[in-house]
């Protein structure tokens, strides 16, 4: 059984839902990438989402595009990236780690050495935004050759078909994107969600996580009551550019304190 699927396991068997941060590599130095990995676990976190940095990242807003920009002018690459996950894994062996970013900086590196590599450092899980399940069968066949869960993305538009198409192919944890447009927005509708989160429970086992527009606690809180787990991504990507790098892992730890009360008392 995967870090994934244990940690999965664990929370429905203490009746608890899966809080899921994610952090840009890289933002706002390389050097604190692991702390704030580090505190972001202590806070709370369950599963950690890695941004792999990429210079056009279609499914983000502003806040996460510029936190790209910042660890791209530090010289962040998908190499750079798999080693903060190896340093991470030499004080953390528990908590899984998975890997969100874009196809071009992998087809780059060749998804056999990519998966190999994931492999080696403690990678838990891909999520790569731009591969939908029909182009993805030689990518993620290599990925779970390796025991790395391919993890995909569902929109309020995906139809029945597509539903079946991911249910096949996905592991670990299906990633609900709660809204019609990029990481960030502000137009979270709450009912919307609670229609669709039924409609996806009749095709697929997995664990079910939420994100895009999660900005609270009392919004973290109302969506943590309808799936298995919330994901938030901008808010904490905002409170890291918003603080300075002497207080940035005590400010983002307090907001992940926050979350992880509001998603507990779900």
């Amino acid at each position: 059984m995967s870090r994934i699927q244990l940690t999965f396991a664990r929370l429905k068997q203490q009746q608890r839902k899966a809080l899921i941060p994610f952090i840009t590599a890289g933002d706002p130095s390389p050097q604190l990438t692991v702390p704030l990995l580090h505190a972001l676990v202590e806070a709370g976190a369950d599963v950690l989402e890695l941004g792999v940095p990429f210079s056009d990242p279609m499914a983000d807003g502003p806040t996460i595009q510029r936190a790209s920009e910042r660890a791209l002018k530090h010289g962040m690459s998908l190499r750079g990236v798999l080693a903060m996950v190896a340093e991470f894994r030499t004080q953390d062996a528990t908590t899984p780690v998975v890997l969100m970013g874009y196809g071009n900086p992998i087809e780059a590196m060749g998804w056999e050495v990519f998966a190999k590599r994931c492999a080696e450092v403690g990678v838990d899980g891909v999520l790569t935004v731009d591969f939908p399940p029909e182009e993805s069968h030689d990518a993620f066949e290599h990925l779970q050759a390796h025991g790395i869960d391919p993890i995909f993305l569902l929109a309020p538009t995906t139809n029945d078909a597509r539903i079946e198409q991911v249910a096949k192919l996905a592991r670990g944890y299906v990633y609900y994107v709660s809204l019609k447009g990029v990481t960030g927005a502000g137009h979270l509708d709450l009912d919307a969600i609670a229609q669709k989160i039924p409609q996806l429970r009749q095709h697929i086992n997995l664990p079910i996580g939420v994100g895009f527009g999660i900005r609270d606690a009392a919004t973290a809180l109302a969506v943590a009551k309808l799936c298995d787990g919330v994901v938030v991504g901008s808010r904490i990507v905002q409170e890291i550019e918003n603080s300075t790098e002497q207080n940035v892992v005590a400010n983002v730890s307090k907001l992940v304190k926050e979350l992880r009360s509001a998603v507990d008392k779900a």
